[in-house]
């Protein structure tokens, strides 16, 4: 009967001190929402510029092949792309799909006699790659499905060559013996994108780039594993290493750019397999994404301060008011246990509101920074999903956040509970605490 009698009271009680608990609801709301809206603004800027890598690099694991008895270095041969198939099938690491690139960094575009040098110049095959250029924001759109002479443009390309939907342009590029080779292209599509990754970039049919660069049509720059679950990707990212390195010349794994640019840049002969992962290359805005975590935890640690505070003082005062009351409850026949129960569960219901009450205030707060304009920050783009700052809740995240905000919430009621609980029933019965 005590069983249930004990959460009634809290439950009581909770209504019954309302007013003297409002001050606590109202900071640990405002701390609980802060720290949800700061984590998962903060998971969502992670998430969002991975999965702009991973489309740009189109993959969790890219396998990249580097050539160094060619001009253009990008290159997988056919009889190593046969391989690597093989590796794959064999390890069973069961990519989601797999999808072939051909890469190069030297594109040159002509158009009424300007001239622009393109950063990204992207072969892909459009059949295979058909839900993301389905997914892309464009500024204009034709159908282009299996069209070979389709150049789809950044609109900072666009922009700057003055270009418009339909027009025809000239590709120049180097190919794999260092000769110049051109291929006319017509624009069918000019996509919105001046993000870090999208600047100064294009698309081509992979077959089509392959020609010019006189590489075999099947050939490619890279092959790109996606799968459905990524926190298993250095797992499988491992395997692949070592049966790789079984089988071709492979490089040792690399863990940022600069460990990948001093190994390219060790002499060796022919054609050379990096396994890498997006985390390589996104190791360029690790500073950015260091200090936006300093940030974080900084502002973490001061709202659980907050709460710690705020419990603290809260209790203290009102379990000194309340002193005369506990006494009773002892004087009837509950035990000091009891009575620190019931506190307890006071405070989880307490608890509970101000996590729900937080939640919605997290939400509201995100909803506000979406209209926020934060173009005027140089390629904070990358952060962005569709140019507005998006959270992500993500279930570690949340439960972390839970266990730290109720530990530090059990840690300001458990002495002063305790202590008054224990004190002497005579001082308790006349409202003091001797």
């Amino acid at each position: 009967m005590k069983f249930l009698l004990v959460p009634h009271l809290a439950m009581k009680y909770l209504f019954r001190y309302r007013r003297r608990y409002l001050f606590l609801f109202l900071a640990l709301t405002f701390s609980f929402g802060i720290v949800t809206f700061i984590t998962s603004i903060k998971d969502g800027m992670y998430e969002n510029i991975y999965n702009s890598a991973q489309s740009h690099y189109a993959g969790d694991i890219i396998i990249n092949g580097y050539d160094k008895g060619q001009i253009e270095t990008d290159h997988i041969k056919i009889l190593d792309m046969i391989k690597i198939g093989w590796v794959i099938k064999n390890t069973k690491i069961n990519p989601a799909r797999a999808v072939m690139r051909t890469l190069s960094s030297d594109g040159i575009l002509y158009f009424n006699g300007s001239a622009l040098s393109l950063k990204y110049t992207i072969g892909v095959d459009w059949n295979t790659e058909k839900n993301y250029f389905d997914s892309l924001v464009y500024q204009e759109r034709q159908s282009f499905s299996e069209d070979k002479d389709t150049i789809l443009l950044s609109v900072p390309v666009a922009k700057e060559l003055g270009v418009r939907l339909g027009d025809s342009l000239v590709l120049g590029v180097k190919t794999r013996f260092g000769q110049s080779n051109t291929g006319v292209f017509v624009v069918r599509g000019i996509v919105e994108d001046s993000t870090l990754f999208g600047y100064y970039k294009a698309y081509v049919s992979r077959p089509t780039l392959n020609r010019l660069f006189l590489f075999r049509a099947d050939e490619c720059s890279s092959i790109g594993l996606f799968f459905n679950d990524r926190r298993e990707t250095n797992v499988k990212k491992n395997i692949l290493q070592k049966e790789l390195e079984k089988n071709i010349p492979t490089a040792p794994l690399v863990q940022d750019r600069d460990e990948l640019i001093r190994e390219r840049d060790q002499p060796w002969n022919g054609v050379k397999i990096f396994v890498l992962t997006i985390p390589v290359y996104l190791s360029e805005v690790a500073d950015l994404l260091g200090a936006i975590n300093i940030i974080t935890y900084f502002l973490y640690l001061m709202m659980m301060v907050i709460i710690l505070v705020s419990a603290m003082v809260t209790y203290n005062l009102i379990l000194h008011e309340r002193s005369r009351e506990m006494g009773t409850m002892r004087a009837i026949g509950f035990h000091e246990a009891d009575v620190r129960h019931i506190l307890i569960l006071e405070t989880l219901g307490l608890g509970l509101l101000s996590l729900i009450a937080g939640f919605i205030f997290a939400f509201i707060l995100s909803r506000a920074v979406q209209f926020i304009p934060l173009s005027w920050f140089p390629s904070f783009e990358i952060f962005m999903k569709n140019g507005r700052l998006t959270p992500l809740y993500l279930s570690n995240t949340m439960l972390i956040n839970l266990a730290v905000f109720f530990s530090i919430l059990m840690a300001a009621i458990w002495l002063p509970a305790f202590r008054s609980s224990r004190n002497p029933l005579p001082g308790m019965l006349s409202g003091g605490n001797d």
